[in-house]
């Protein structure tokens, strides 16, 4: 059986090399996943007063 016709298997991405992190993205980094967090605990707050009614 040959797979000419099927589906064919994609290539294997190349492995991506570690990135050095300064300051300025560590801080970046810092306040996008507080402000993530804060939009769930606003969100769940909305979501908890819905279910009080």
């Amino acid at each position: 059986m040959n797979r000419e016709g099927g589906k064919k298997k994609p290539l294997k991405a190349a492995k991506k090399s570690a990135k050095e992190l300064d300051e300025h993205d560590l801080e970046f980094q810092e306040r996008e996943r507080e402000k993530k967090r804060l939009e769930k605990e606003m969100k769940d707050a909305i979501l908890k007063g819905k279910k009080k009614k």
